[in-house]
């Protein structure tokens, strides 16, 4: 049997109806797989007066009714998860893979030639890089449910901008630090917009409401302007690439 030692962790209150699990070791994937797995755990653990886990790149919210449960009982919840997951068999959830067509560049991503200025590299460059690696889903983010990934092997961290924008497209494919993200929805933002997919990605017509989940596979794949209406109206979906072609 292979087993996955969790990473140490600290648990801090955050106000009277929550906790916060960090992961502290100096390995980043471990902490990742830590609090994903201690996240799961607490979701199917049936536990009374448990709301949720919510988790990120390093840390677990888990959210309780304080009527119903303390904060020592919800820190009690915890530590048994963990020691469970020591014990318990590597997680073996199989990612799925997305393919999402792209328009660089233009009125699709007015920020692509600002990136390419910053990082010192071409255009062409910046667009490779993006899409020649795959992104883990790491954690779901606001609004909507944006896939937060790692972002491209750029030379150096991509700042925000300095104004951010009262309004950025649903599809915007954006880059800020060392991360990634697409937008599921119309909203402000301040990250860098260096591109467009024509998928919708949120669909409130089903649960759950974005097709991804943490841990799944998200590659970028450029497309000409001239095809962005033959996938205009699809959703996201986790889809081979050839069933992802614009349709004549």
């Amino acid at each position: 049997m292979s087993v996955l030692s969790t990473a140490p962790t600290e648990v801090y209150e955050s106000g009277d109806s929550a906790l916060r699990v960090v992961a502290i070791s100096e390995a980043s994937e471990d902490n990742w797989l830590t609090v994903h797995r201690l996240a799961d755990w607490l979701e199917g653990c049936g536990a009374e007066g448990l709301h949720g886990a919510v988790p990120t790149y390093d840390s677990v919210l888990v959210e309780f009714d304080p009527v119903l449960v303390s904060a020592r009982q919800v820190r009690a919840f915890v530590k048994l998860g963990l020691l469970e997951l020591a014990h318990a068999d590597e997680w073996t959830q199989a990612p799925r893979e997305f393919d999402v067509p792209v328009v660089y560049g233009g009125q699709y991503g007015p920020d692509l030639e600002r990136v390419a200025e910053h990082q010192g590299i071409s255009v062409e460059e910046v667009i490779r890089l993006h899409s020649e690696k795959t992104h883990t889903v790491r954690c779901l983010g606001a609004p909507a449910g944006s896939p937060m990934m790692d972002g491209p092997a750029f030379p150096k961290p991509v700042p925000r901008l300095k104004d951010p924008r009262l309004s950025v497209p649903a599809g915007a494919v954006s880059v800020a630090g060392r991360q990634a993200v697409i937008a599921p929805a119309v909203a402000p933002g301040g990250w860098c917009v260096i591109g467009q997919t024509p998928l919708s990605v949120l669909n409130i017509r089903r649960e759950p409401l974005v097709p991804y989940k943490p841990g799944d596979i998200i590659r970028f794949r450029q497309i000409s302007a001239q095809d962005f209406g033959a996938y205009a109206g699809r959703d996201l979906e986790p889809l081979a690439l050839e069933n992802l072609e614009p349709q004549p």
